[in-house]
């Protein structure tokens, strides 16, 4: 069990509960990386030996989260076996002991459970239909296309926050100013100061959607992790389509805001992986096969050898 499984328990600050369950969201039709995507899921293109989707659920197991909901879309059951049993395999696998424990392990992970979106309307929509799964308990959403390093956790802080106020909780991280056009960017004042043990906390006050960099009220961007309330179901149905014409998470968090929900964030200092552009998927994969105990010695070095030999053909390897 993790060493974070404490977090299942109530917060002792409060004595409410913390969230028991995560919601992925991964239903898009990422056309960024088309033709690849065309009958593979995104969430499901490997970095180094595991798909991106099993580092976010180990995120969230590594939380002491082990009841997980996928939120699919056409073509995308093979998300669903990826984490299913394989006796067949399994057998195959029984005199390679290393092999069998990583194929295991994906089955005992979380508790999988799926809900079809049937068509992709915009976050909110993705995550209003893990109502029936959720209820009224706070719940976690993971987005599919980033992941932090496990050495250094975000969740727990999260979950603890969220336990503590019981309003919406997100995840901030720094970014040039020069790039605020490319996210989500959020204006805040410092946080009570009875929250300031759990992290670098800070209260949320509004939300721009990339804005131009003078236009900016911080530096601070969202990062694809929210623990929320089980009242933003209400608010999703009350949000009417915004940004192209879809039913936006932001708008609903922004409706509770406005209805006195408390709303704070993390300011996540760690190291995050961001793969749902091509540039970040090859970032990402280099990144974490260069810190592999079984891989990272050889690769570092043949990467040396690459980037300072001719570009035109490089190491012949």
């Amino acid at each position: 069990m993790s060493e974070y499984s404490a977090n299942l328990s109530p917060s002792a600050a409060t004595g409410r509960p913390r969230a028991a369950k995560a919601v992925i969201p991964a239903a898009g039709l990422a056309t960024r990386f088309l033709p690849a995507t065309k009958a593979v899921p995104k969430e499901l293109l490997p970095v180094v030996d595991r798909p991106v989707l099993q580092y976010i659920v180990e995120e969230a197991t590594q939380a002491g989260i082990t009841d997980v909901l996928l939120i699919t879309g056409r073509g995308k059951t093979a998300m669903v076996d990826h984490f299913d049993r394989r006796p067949d395999l399994e057998e195959r696998l029984a005199e390679k002991p290393e092999l069998l424990a990583a194929v295991k392990r994906t089955e005992e992970l979380a508790d999988i459970h799926t809900r079809r979106q049937p068509e992709q309307l915009g976050l909110g929509h993705a995550v209003g239909y893990a109502e029936s799964h959720v209820g009224d308990e706070p719940f976690a959403v993971l987005l599919g296309d980033e992941f932090v390093k496990p050495s250094e956790p975000l969740l727990p802080a999260m979950l603890e926050l969220q336990a503590r106020t019981g309003g919406v909780v997100l995840a901030f991280f720094e970014v040039d100013p020069a790039e605020t056009k490319r996210y989500g960017i959020a204006s805040v004042e410092p946080a009570e100061a009875e929250l300031t043990d759990i992290g670098e906390v800070v209260r949320v006050t509004g939300m721009v959607e990339k804005p131009k960099p003078e236009e900016a009220p911080s530096n601070l961007a969202v990062l694809g992790r929210y623990v929320l309330p089980g009242r933003i179901f209400d608010a999703i149905r009350r949000t009417e389509p915004g940004s192209g014409g879809e039913i936006q998470l932001t708008d609903a968090m922004e409706l509770l805001r406005g209805e006195g929900v408390p709303v704070h964030a993390i300011v996540y200092r760690g190291t995050r992986y961001d793969t749902g552009m091509p540039l970040g998927y090859l970032q990402t994969v280099v990144q974490i096969a260069a810190e592999r105990d079984d891989l990272g010695t050889e690769f570092r070095k043949w990467l040396v050898e690459f980037v300072n030999s001719d570009a035109s053909g490089g190491p012949n390897t």
